[in-house]
């Protein structure tokens, strides 16, 4: 079985979520099948493991739509794409594609990242449900990265194809050590500053917590950066404007909670990580992070900070910060490249099989 898997949305010098989804789920899966990358800049390979690849056309030509024309020609029994817009029109080989969440058909903001053309055509794509389920009906079969995405792709009967989980995950923690308290009244929060993430309740809450500090770990705009400062005490806020892998890891290795008060997200990365170095996380009270948190993690109505300090404040209660941190690393467990891995390979696999011989 000859599997191709779509590295085109990987970047060129830090992974944001789909990239390293991408990378990492890749380089699992080549653990237990041979694999080969596509790609549209070798400058991709810097952030992608050591695995035979080829080059195709850059996920946002305007050629998409007939992508699979290069790509019958690299003759492959399956592709799997992390993202649900690659071109399937012509294809000749088994497609398998990803629907990560449905936040932009309510938030509708586009990436300010992306060029204005692209932001453009966003918008357009989530005006209606029909772009999505043209391009899912497009697969033989689609995955999701967790169980409440899969619900509302059933919900608004976006496909007819099977729907499977294969769930995002955290690289695995380096140089965790055992901790019974937090050694600082710190919480942190990772994520972008986005409509939806809602990070004005999180400043608002500091008025509740005195002497705790929240540190905003992405880079924020001057914009940003006054708005939120004038919702919260004089002091309280820290902007890092960015941080390494190390600094992030030190950074909850020394908090009290990673805290979140998003509306709406399709898995939750930042509880992941926060949880698997044993560090609590008080999140908004919405079904995915119920699904991924479980009974390890604190949760707060989204739009009520003086809900969030209450939750945090139960963490000075003796014990619970420790009993709270060993929840939250047994939690954490249930999430790895390698499940993910595991489960795309079964996905793939009935793919290629239920395809006719060549």
């Amino acid at each position: 079985m000859k599997i191709l898997v779509d590295c085109r949305y990987v970047r060129f010098d830090r992974h944001d979520g789909i990239s390293r989804f991408s990378s990492r789920v890749t380089e699992a899966l080549a653990r237990l099948h041979p694999v080969t990358m596509l790609i549209y800049d070798e400058r991709q390979l810097a952030l992608l493991p050591d695995l035979p690849w080829e080059r195709i056309g850059a996920p946002t030509s305007l050629l998409e739509p007939l992508v699979a024309r290069q790509v019958n020609k690299l003759h492959p029994d399956v592709v799997w794409t992390p993202m649900q817009t690659m071109g399937a029109f012509g294809r000749r080989y088994g497609f398998v594609n990803t629907v990560h969440d449905l936040i932009y058909y309510v938030n509708r903001t586009p990436p300010r990242d992306l060029p204005w053309v692209i932001r453009a055509i966003w918008r357009l794509y989530h005006l209606s449900w029909g772009p999505q389920r043209l391009l899912l009906n497009a697969a033989d079969e689609v995955v999701t990265v967790s169980q409440t995405t899969k619900a509302l792709i059933a919900q608004h009967h976006l496909t007819r194809r099977p729907v499977s989980v294969v769930t995002n995950a955290a690289d695995p923690p380096v140089g965790v050590q055992p901790r019974t308290e937090p050694a600082q009244r710190s919480l942190l929060y990772m994520g972008s500053y986005m409509p939806y993430k809602n990070v004005e309740t999180l400043a608002a809450a500091m008025h509740a917590l005195p002497g705790y500090t929240l540190h905003l770990l992405s880079k924020a705009s001057g914009e940003v950066r006054a708005r939120l400062t004038g919702l919260a005490p004089e002091g309280s806020l820290i902007f890092h404007g960015g941080v390494t892998d190390e600094e992030y890891a030190a950074l909850l290795d020394s908090a009290t909670a990673l805290v979140t008060a998003s509306r709406n997200e399709g898995f939750g990365i930042p509880l992941v990580e926060s949880m698997a170095r044993g560090t609590p996380v008080v999140v908004s009270d919405i079904p995915v992070f119920r699904e991924v948190g479980a009974d390890a993690a604190l949760y707060f109505a989204a739009d009520d900070p003086s809900a969030l300090a209450a939750q945090v404040r139960t963490l000075e209660v003796p014990g619970e910060w420790a009993d709270r941190s060993a929840a939250s690393t047994a939690r954490a467990e249930h999430y790895s490249w390698d499940n993910a891995a595991a489960s795309l390979l079964e996905v793939l696999t009935r793919v290629a099989e239920s395809r006719p011989s060549r």
